[in-house]
């Protein structure tokens, strides 16, 4: 059986926990887009062109520990807003959703750009403060040195790019199904988003 789960939202929604949640529920395959650009991030930093980056991106370049850190998060945003970058990442990503077995992909345009024909779309959205103090203690956990004000500061900003970006700006699809994490359990989350991944499957 092939079917896509889209999963949308901004960041420190909770959108990575529970698509890695859905990927286990139903054994299907889980990617993160949000590390592909991180990895043309990291190499933009580096001095890299960020087209020739995206074209020649390999799997052993998206290693989430070494991605998941402030600059590379800023960086990913302003490479993604190029619409070449996308386009050039654009094909990887739609193979992977039609994969036989199911796939579970997480980003900010799946259920709008790329796999608008997913059977499954979910926005996943959170307070700016939920989604600030999330961020926050995760990067503290690993060592960063961050305040709270300067992380929400990061993110809003983050946010703002993201949504007013010329080429796949985030926002809702149409016909997403809508879960504000800012007041749940992870498990309440995972349960309602299995449960309209389980209704796609009976109807189809």
């Amino acid at each position: 059986m092939t079917l896509t789960v889209a999963v949308d939202g901004p960041a420190a929604s909770g959108k990575g926990t529970i698509s890695k949640a859905l990927a286990a529920h139903f054994s299907f395959a889980h990617l993160d887009t949000g590390l592909l650009y991180r990895a043309v991030g990291a190499q933009l930093l580096q001095g890299a062109d960020p087209l020739e980056a995206a074209k020649a991106l390999r799997a052993e370049d998206i290693d989430a520990d070494a991605l998941r850190n402030s600059a590379v998060a800023q960086a990913a945003s302003k490479v993604a807003a190029i619409p070449e970058v996308r386009q050039a990442l654009l094909d990887f990503q739609r193979a992977f959703a039609r994969r036989a077995g199911g796939a579970v992909l997480d980003g900010r345009d799946i259920g709008t750009v790329i796999c608008p024909e997913a059977e499954v779309k979910l926005y996943i959205t959170a307070s700016d403060e939920v989604r600030a103090e999330r961020r926050y203690l995760e990067l503290s956990a690993k060592g960063q040195d961050v305040t709270p004000e300067g992380v929400l500061d990061d993110l809003k900003a983050r946010d703002k790019r993201d949504r007013e970006r010329a080429t796949a700006p985030l926002k809702a699809a149409n016909d997403a199904l809508l879960l504000d994490t800012s007041e749940l359990s992870i498990e309440d989350a995972v349960a309602q988003c299995v449960a309209a991944v389980n209704a796609a499957r009976n109807a189809g």
